[in-house]
C-alpha cells in the first residue's frame, strides 16, 4: 500500500514543480509528503549539527507518549459522567451496572470533537500561512493540536476552543515564525487564552463533568450541576474529597488529559527513553515544586501535604508534557535545571498564594518560557568567562 502511495505522489509530483500547473500548492504537496514519507534529502553545504531523528519523529514520539492520557482521560469523563449521574439521580446502580466500553465510549464520543476541531482549525491556519508565505508546512501542530484538547475541561464548548486555537496559532506560533521560533508553548498560549477571555468556561464547579447524553449513551444531568475539583476545593479553604490512590489513579474531576498520574508517568518513560524530553527538566521541576509545597506545607499555609501538591491538577502533566518542549525551555544543561526548579517553585506558589487560581502550573511555565533564552545567555557567558580564566591561568 505505502508503495502504491509512494508510486502515486512521485506521479503526480511534477504538476507542483515551479513549472506545474498546481505550483500554487506545493507547500500543501510538501506538507502530505514529508507527513507520510521521511524527507530524501540531505544537506551538501555548510556546517551542520544534526541526529538520526527529525523534526517529524520527535512530534511523533510525543503524540504516542500522550496516548495513555489521553485514553484514560476518555475513560474517566465516562466515568465521572456516570459517576455523577448515580449521586444526582439516586440511583447508585447506574455507575456500578455501567461496562468498560460503556465507560470509554462515552467519554471517546465526548472529547473526539475537541481534538477534531483543534486539529481542524489549527492546521487549517497552518497550511494557509504556509501557503500564503510560499513556506513548508511544518509538523509542529501535530503535538499541539493534540494537548489542547487534553488540558481543557470537557464542557469546553467547540465555538470558544476554535477561536483560542486560532489565537494560539496565530499570535502565539505564527507572528513569530512558525514551528520552532515561538517563545511561548502554543498549547498553554490556547489555555491562557480560554482562562483569561472566558473564564467560567475554564473553571468554577460547572465545567468538569459532561453532562448531557452523547448518541443516546449516558445521562441528561439536572441544570445547574456542579462537580468541584481537588484543587478547586483547596482553593475554597475545603479539604480535598478525594484520596491519595484516586488523585494518582486520575479518577478525579479535572481536564481531559491531566488527572493519572500513572499515565502520564508511562508517557514520561517513553520520553526519557527516546530521549525526546530532558530527564532534568522533569526532575528539577518536581524538586522545586516539592520544596515550595513542604514550606508551605511546614508554615501551615496550605491544608494538604506536600506530596499531594505533586500529583494535583495540571503539576505532573506539565512538567512532563509542558515544561519539557524543546522550543519554548531551556537548552542548556544547566539552564534546564534552572528553569524546570523555578517553573516549580511558582506553580506552587501561585497555587497556595492566589485562591482565585488553584491551579498554577500554566502561568508558571508561560513565565518561564519568557525568561528561558535570559537563562541560557547567562549560563553560556559565565562558561566563557570561566574558560577565558582558565587561558590566563
Amino acid at each position: 500500500m505505502m508503495k502504491a502511495l509512494r508510486k502515486y505522489l512521485n506521479k503526480i509530483k511534477p504538476n507542483f514543480e515551479p513549472e506545474g500547473k498546481l505550483h500554487a500548492f506545493r507547500s500543501l504537496y510538501d506538507g502530505f509528503e514529508t507527513f507520510l514519507f521521511v524527507p530524501n534529502t540531505t544537506s551538501k553545504t555548510g556546517v551542520n549539527i544534526h541526529d538520526a531523528i527529525d523534526s517529524k519523529r520527535i512530534m511523533s514520539f510525543v503524540v504516542i507518549a500522550l496516548m495513555p492520557a489521553l485514553l484514560f482521560g476518555m475513560y474517566n469523563v465516562g466515568y465521572q459522567h456516570f459517576a455523577a449521574a448515580a449521586v444526582k439521580l439516586g440511583d447508585a446502580g447506574i455507575l456500578a451496572s455501567a461496562s468498560f466500553f460503556e465507560l470509554f465510549f462515552y467519554g471517546f464520543f465526548a472529547v473526539l470533537p475537541k481534538i477534531l476541531v483543534s486539529y481542524i482549525v489549527g492546521l487549517g491556519i497552518e497550511f494557509a500561512w504556509a501557503q500564503w508565505k510560499g513556506e513548508e508546512i511544518q509538523e509542529g501542530f501535530l503535538v499541539s493540536g493534540i494537548l489542547i484538547p487534553m488540558i481543557v475541561p470537557v464542557n469546553c464548548p467547540l465555538w470558544i476552543l476554535a477561536i483560542s486555537v486560532a489565537f494560539a496559532v496565530i499570535i502565539g506560533k505564527e507572528i513569530f515564525g512558525g514551528t520552532g521560533m515561538n517563545i511561548f508553548n502554543p498549547a498553554l498560549i490556547c489555555r491562557a487564552f480560554l482562562f483569561f477571555a472566558y473564564p467560567t468556561k475554564m473553571s468554577g464547579d460547572a465545567v468538569w463533568v459532561a453532562d448531557e447524553k452523547i448518541l443516546g449513551m449516558g445521562y441528561n444531568l439536572p441544570d445547574g450541576f456542579t462537580m468541584a475539583t481537588p484543587l478547586g476545593e483547596i482553593g475554597q479553604g475545603m479539604a480535598p474529597k478525594a484520596e491519595l490512590c484516586d488523585m494518582v489513579t486520575g479518577f478525579i474531576p479535572g481536564s481531559i488529559g491531566e488527572t493519572s498520574v500513572i499515565a502520564i508517568a508511562i508517557g514520561a518513560l517513553i520520553l526519557l527513553l527516546t530521549r525526546i524530553a530532558s530527564w532534568k527538566t522533569m526532575l528539577s521541576v518536581f524538586v522545586g515544586g516539592a520544596l515550595m509545597a513542604a514550606v508551605f506545607s511546614a508554615t501551615k499555609m496550605t491544608a494538604i501535604p506536600w506530596y499531594e501538591h505533586l500529583v494535583l491538577g495540571g503539576f505532573c502533566f506539565g512538567a512532563v508534557f509542558m515544561a519539557t518542549d524543546p522550543v519554548t525551555s531551556a537548552r542548556t544543561e544547566t539552564g534546564k535545571w534552572i528553569y524546570g526548579f523555578i517553573i516549580g517553585v511558582m506553580a506552587i506558589v501561585i497555587r497556595v498564594m492566589n485562591p482565585g487560581y488553584p491551579e498554577g502550573m500554566m502561568l508558571a511555565i508561560l513565565l518561564m518560557n519568557m525568561f528561558a533564552p535570559t537563562i541560557d545567555h547567562f549560563v553560556v557567558e559565565r562558561n566563557i568567562s570561566k574558560r577565558l580564566k582558565r587561558n590566563k591561568d
